[in-house]
This record gives structure tokens, sequence and C-alpha cells, in this order.
């Protein structure tokens, strides 16, 4: 096979999974805007992620969010997604919407409310079964705003106690997902800020846990790309949130803030055998202005784009300079392949896939946005909480 050959086997056999949530009304903390013809159920989310995955190519699975997503028959939901030609994914578990969950869920001092938080986490494993799920994503808004406020080392052991518990019920094909946010909701300390904490507990844990990266969530100045090659490194990497923001929070398109710390992470990916592995590329967005499904479509083009360019490094001749000490040539390989324009190599690529090689062009030309503004009337529009 030859390196071009190569490359596009790569890129052909990528998978983004896209997320129920996205395809929802969202908004910021002061306000939700509408918009007309989003899905009012989940059965029309994933209506609408079976459009990103026919214009892509690339997107077949879709992560779903409980409760958000709730349905009397998961086995039926996961069928229906089958009948659209794309799958259920990661199940995403919520301990931060309920009021008795102020001051934390599986880090809450009351023994209750940890007992709730907890079943709620076996519940979702519970859909994941009906729904063939791999894998169980858990992030906690769980801190405190004080100094004070709670024993810090506390909640750390309740953190685990929750944990290995629904480790245990997981079964021998499915994985524990643990992310972390270095700061939001709380603002004094956060029970999983960093990949460290996430590292260390899933690494206690066992095989079955590994550590998502959602590329929004840490310090300004960051290096992400170091922390993915070092969780690759010890097998420890699960998978990816892909998103971007610019001062703090996250959830904007993946390469609307940083298209080069998009190259340089895929890179390391790509260098560490990611595209290769279990490893899960999965959207986690919000999008509050912009058109829904037009705006998955660039962000899964946007990860195609920064794949192909770590995909392009000359391997070869990178390791030399390296070697060489030669600082300037190493950085201008990796900068060559970044400054490569990779959009005629990936409708090249669409085209041998029987797609159009002009996937929000073709979005746009096959009306389905027109027809689902004429006939999503009624009912009450998905989104956060619904």
């Amino acid at each position: 096979m030859t390196e071009l050959a190569a490359v596009k086997a790569a890129l052909k056999t990528q998978a983004v999974e896209t997320p129920s949530w996205a395809y929802g009304n969202s908004g910021t903390r002061f306000k939700v805007f509408a918009q007309a013809g989003v899905p009012r159920s989940p059965f029309e989310k994933l209506d609408d992620a079976a459009k990103v995955h026919e214009f892509t190519g690339v997107a077949p699975t879709v992560a779903l969010h409980i409760p958000w997503d709730t349905v009397d028959d998961y086995a039926a939901l996961a069928e229906y997604a089958e009948k659209r030609g794309v799958q259920v994914g990661a199940i995403n578990s919520n301990t931060f919407q309920d009021d008795a969950y102020k001051l934390g869920s599986v880090c809450h001092p009351d023994a209750a409310v940890r007992r709730k938080a907890v079943d709620h986490l076996l519940a979702c494993v519970d859909i994941m079964d009906a729904t063939g799920s791999r894998d169980l994503k858990l992030w906690f808004a769980d801190g405190t705003n004080y100094p004070g406020q709670d024993d810090i080392r506390g909640r750390q052991d309740r953190l685990a106690e929750a944990l290995a518990e629904v480790y245990e019920r997981l079964g021998d094909d499915q994985r524990m997902l643990l992310e972390y946010k270095f700061f939001e909701p709380a603002f004094y300390s956060t029970d999983v800020p960093d990949w460290g904490t996430a590292y260390a507990h899933c690494l206690k844990l066992g095989e079955k846990a590994q550590v998502v990266v959602d590329t929004g969530h840490h310090a300004p100045g960051t290096n992400i790309e170091f922390i993915v090659a070092t969780l690759l490194r010890e097998g420890k990497l699960g998978g990816f949130d892909f998103n971007s923001r610019f001062y703090a929070d996250d959830d904007l398109m993946v390469g609307a803030a940083d298209p080069f710390q998009l190259f340089r992470i895929m890179y390391e990916v790509v260098r560490g055998g990611g595209l290769s592995s279990d490893v899960a590329f999965m959207l986690d967005q919000c999008h509050n202005i912009e058109a829904k499904i037009p705006a998955i479509i660039r962000s899964v083009m946007n990860v195609q784009e920064a794949t192909a360019k770590a995909l392009l490094v000359d391997r070869d001749a990178l390791v030399a300079a390296q070697a060489s000490g030669d600082v300037l040539e190493a950085n201008a390989v990796l900068m060559d392949a970044y400054n490569t324009d990779v959009r005629p190599l990936l409708r090249e690529v669409r085209q041998e896939m029987g797609l159009d090689p002009e996937p929000l062009k073709a979005y746009k030309a096959s009306g389905w946005a027109e027809k689902v503004v004429a006939e999503r009337i009624g009912g009450e529009q998905a989104g956060w909480g619904a």
C-alpha cells in the first residue's frame, strides 16, 4: 500500500461520534435560543444524526444523555437508530441537574444523596445493556465553593467508592470513561479537576476504566497534546470530547478557536497509535446561535482535516531531524504538514466512499432543513433538561 493509499484508508475508517444534545436547543447561562425544526424526541435526534452520517460517512454513532434522552424502550430506540443507518454510542450520565446535588452527587456528604447518584449511574449501565453501548461516560460537577466547606480527601474517598461499585457492574465488553474539568460549577475545589486525578482513579479501578480528554476543559496554555501522548503511552486514553473555547468554559465547534492545537493533538494520536485503537472520538458541543446540523457536519470535517494533516507528517524526516538535534528542521516538518491544504484530498476520499465531495453543500441541497421545519410542529423541543 502506498503512503497516500494508507492515509486515505485511515481517513475512510475514522469514526466521529456526535452528541444527541447538540441537535437540541441550547444557549448560555442567561438564555437558551430556540430554533425552528429542532428535534422533539430522542428519535428525531437520531433522524438528524443520521443525516450527518449520510453526508460525512464517518459519524456512525450517537451519544445519548440520560435523562435528556429517556425513553420507555431503549432496545427499540437502538433498533430505530440502526434502521436510520447509525448506532447508539456512549451513554452519558447526569448527576448535576437535580436539587439534591447542590453539594455534590457521588461526593456529597449525605450518604442518601450518594446512593441516589450511584443508582442513576447503575441505571445508565442497564441502558447500555439494552442498547448495546460500549461506553459509560461520567462527568461530575462535584466540588466546593469555599475553603472548609467539606473534607477534600473525604470527597475523594466517596468518589472512589462510587466508581468502584459502578465499575463492578460493567460487562466484559463495557468501559467507564471518566472526564475531568478543572473548574465550573465548583469555584474552590473540583473533585475531578484534571487528567491526573482521573488517571489515578482509573488506574486503581482497572483496565475497563479510562480517561476522557475534553479539549475545552483545561487552563489557558495547557499542553493538551502532552496529556494525550502520556495517556496513550499508559494505555489509559479512552476517548475525546472534541470542542473549542476561547476564554473559559467550552462547547464551541472543534477547531474553531485553535485549529493548530487540534492538529498537534491529532498528531500525537496518530503517532501513538490512537487511530487504530479503541480511542473514541466524540464531539461534545452545543450550538447556541448557529444552525445545528451544518455546525455538526462542519465539526466532523474539522476533525477530518486535522487528522489528514497529522497523517501527512513525514515521520522519517521528523525522526531524523529530532535525532540530529535540528530544532528548526523538526519544527518545519510539522509545519509543512499543517500548512498543507488537505481539502482536495478529503474531497477525493469522499468521492471514493460514494459520498458528495462537499458535505455542507450537499446537506443544504437535500432539503432536510426545510422538511423538519415544516414537519416538527407542536410538541416540546429538545434542549437542556428535555
